[in-house]
């Protein structure tokens, strides 16, 4: 994936890998703890996108 050069594609994926954390983080509780989002939660989301969007950005070698 290291090759997909179109912005809107690499928004796309980050966001998508942010709502699948927070899908699977909610869906996993016991109903006594709540389905509310936790800040950690959040924060993992956050690291999950930011991950997707640098493993899919451009490479500079590969148009020369």
């Amino acid at each position: 994936m290291r090759g997909v050069k179109d912005r809107g594609i690499r928004k796309l994926f980050a966001v998508l890998a942010g709502l699948a954390v927070i899908y699977f983080g909610t869906t996993g509780r016991s109903p006594e703890e709540g389905s509310g989002l936790s800040g950690g939660l959040v924060v993992l989301a956050l690291l999950a996108s930011l991950l997707v969007w640098h493993l899919t950005k451009p490479g500079g070698d590969a148009a020369k």
